[in-house]
């Protein structure tokens, strides 16, 4: 398994058969070097996208289309990148679980906010979500973009992740500190790895709350393009 940050909230995530590429906001990232967006994409499978807010949808109908390869999110969504954007999409709920190859995706419940903007202003694209990623015997939790929530105990209960991809900049996330909490009030992770921070002044630009709040839990600030190993 190895899994790569693209900059704010993307992930490759190398996993049993499948190369998915999660939220992989590319073009306009200032975190994402465009160069390497060939190497960045280079035989994915599918691309994961957790809710429809620019900076986490935006480049999934390009990368699709350009690969051949489906979108996957919640149906609303979904269903409005099939007509807008002629791509291929595997639309679903929270709550359902989807097999792509030998890997198994869960969508789960996220607090936040999901739209988008076009001419005709702000659109409904269905609502934000998270990600059980299970393959290899092991299972990422993808938080999406999301506060700490009550349901993530059972989350832990009903999948028992080892990895946790957190949100953790806060102003439009939990911050560094909630993260923490989140991690080690409900979930018992091995390996935790923050995303949606650095890429905007606005944002958290360290980890090391999270890392001094959690004793005995691998934290791995990412850096971008550098695969990790969990």
């Amino acid at each position: 398994m190895k899994i790569t940050w693209l900059g704010h909230s993307g992930f490759r995530i190398e996993i049993a058969d499948q190369i998915l590429l999660v939220d992989p906001w590319l073009e306009g990232n200032p975190m994402f070097p465009e160069a390497r967006r060939a190497e960045a994409i280079a035989g994915a499978t599918a691309v994961l996208v957790s809710h429809g807010h620019g900076d986490h949808a935006a480049s999934a109908p390009g990368i699709a289309r350009e690969l051949g390869i489906p979108v996957v999110g919640i149906y609303d969504l979904m269903q409005h990148m099939e007509k807008t954007a002629g791509v291929g999409t595997v639309g679903f709920n929270k709550g359902g679980t989807i097999r792509l190859g030998e890997v198994a995706v869960t969508m789960v419940n996220a607090t936040h906010s999901s739209s988008f903007a076009d001419s005709a202003g702000m659109i409904y694209a269905g609502t934000e979500s998270g990600y059980m990623i299970a393959g290899e015997g092991r299972t990422i939790y993808f938080s999406g973009d999301t506060d700490v929530m009550a349901d993530m105990a059972c989350l832990q209960a009903l999948h028992e992740p080892d990895i946790g991809i957190l949100c953790a900049g806060g102003y439009f996330t939990m911050d560094m500190k909630r993260a923490a909490w989140a991690a080690k009030t409900y979930f018992d992770f091995r390996t935790v790895i923050p995303c949606h921070y650095r890429t905007f002044p606005i944002l958290e630009q360290s980890a090391e709350a999270l890392k001094a709040a959690l004793p005995g839990v691998r934290v791995i600030e990412p850096e971008v393009l550098v695969p990790i190993e969990p």
